[in-house]
Formats: C-alpha cells, structure tokens, sequence
C-alpha cells in the first residue's frame, strides 16, 4: 500500500515509486551480497559504488528541490531484515548524526562511537534541515515489517515519550510498504518505526541521509559526498 501523505513540509513523509530503475536495483542488490551477513552497517558510505549512487539521489529534483542549497549525502546505512534477523524498533526519531571530530558547543548534545564513526545529537535547528531517502531494494509489503510513520510529527521538535504516545493518538499512523526501487523520502524528526515481519523474509533498504554541506555548530560531517 502506498503512503497516502504527499506533503514533506506538512506531514514529513512522501512516497515516490520507481527511483532506481530494474536494473539498478538488481546492481545494488549484487553488490549488497558481498557485505558480511547481519542486520545492516551504517558505514556503507565509505564504499565507492555507494558514494555514487549517492550523488545520483542527490542530484536529483525531489532531493534538490528539499534544500536551498546543494545537499551532500552523511550517511548511508544498510537495513537487511531476514527471517533469522528479524528485528523490530519502536517508535523513535532520528537525532544522532556522523561527524568527523568532537567539538565543543552548548547546543551539542551527547557524544557516542557506533561502528567506529562518531556521533552526537544534534540540535533541532540542524535536523530540520536533513532529508532522509530509504530506497528499497526488496519488495516490502505490510506483512515484511515495513515502516510505520506518524504524519506530522516532525514538526514538535524532540519530542518524550509522553508526546510521542499523544502524537500516535492524534495523528495515527501509517504504513509505508513498497516496490523494489520505490523511496520514502522522510524528516530525521518524523517518529517512526518498524514491527517484525509477521512473513519473514528479505526486505534490504538503503537508508541515505543528505544534509547542508556545512551542518554548523563547529562541526564538519565524516562524510559529505
């Protein structure tokens, strides 16, 4: 089922079919075998192929169109849900962002190591300004654990877990299935999650994140392709 929210400003989400042709999604998926097995990376950004692919999303019109100035891709993480990793997540936002040194800011908040990489929680400021692109590169129907959103959510700010729980009963939510080579293009703010799948099987995705080529506050991103 397609994701019936169309507005990024207002509801933080939109759904687009047919990002990656056939074929590129059968190359994405072949170089997606060489990895190690496990439940996904978030340092794919380092592999050549990867940085390419990159910069083909992001110079593209939806993604241009999200920015008033050229984006660069930050990150890019491999989801890879299988049956013998067949994980769920509850419903969260996406505050952390990949960075290349410490620094010193009163709006910074905590600093964490993941996969080698640095992180620290960004200021709200900066995540308004991030645009996250999921391009799946299997099909993903409700039964597969897809994503779950709640529209409109993105625009409270960091939100506890007590708004979090009113936001879900205000605004519902949704679920966001697709094709191989369709894209939810989401705010990193926009609460989300995902559910085991109740028909187990591969649901690979690649989850982009682009951002400013200067995110500010002293920082410099690890990556900025």
């Amino acid at each position: 089922m397609k994701a019936e929210c169309t507005s990024l400003d207002q509801h933080g989400f939109v759904f687009e079919d047919s990002v990656l042709c056939n074929e590129k999604v059968a190359e994405v998926s072949d170089k997606l075998r060489s990895l190690p097995s496990g439940a996904g990376t978030r340092n794919l950004l380092e592999q050549a192929w990867v940085q390419s692919l990159a910069q083909s999303i992001g110079h593209s019109s939806f993604v241009r169109r999200a920015f008033t100035s050229t984006p660069v891709a930050v990150q890019c993480t491999l989801f890879d849900k299988t049956q013998e990793k067949n994980w769920l997540v509850a419903f969260h936002q996406d505050i952390v962002i990949p960075v290349q040194a410490r620094v010193v800011h009163p709006s910074l908040g905590v600093w964490s190591t993941k996969e080698g990489q640095l992180y620290v929680q960004a200021p709200v400021q900066l995540l308004e300004t991030l645009l996250a692109v999921r391009i799946h590169i299997d099909d993903c129907g409700a039964e597969n654990g897809p994503l779950r959103v709640v529209p409109s959510s993105h625009r409270y700010g960091y939100v506890t877990d007590a708004a979090a729980k009113m936001l879900r009963r205000d605004f519902g939510e949704l679920t966001c299935t697709g094709s191989a080579g369709s894209a939810l293009f989401m705010r990193p703010l926009l609460l989300h999650a995902s559910s085991k799948a109740a028909v187990p099987s591969r649901r690979r995705l690649l989850h982009f994140v682009f951002g400013p080529a200067s995110p500010g506050y002293g920082l410099a991103w690890r990556h900025a392709i």
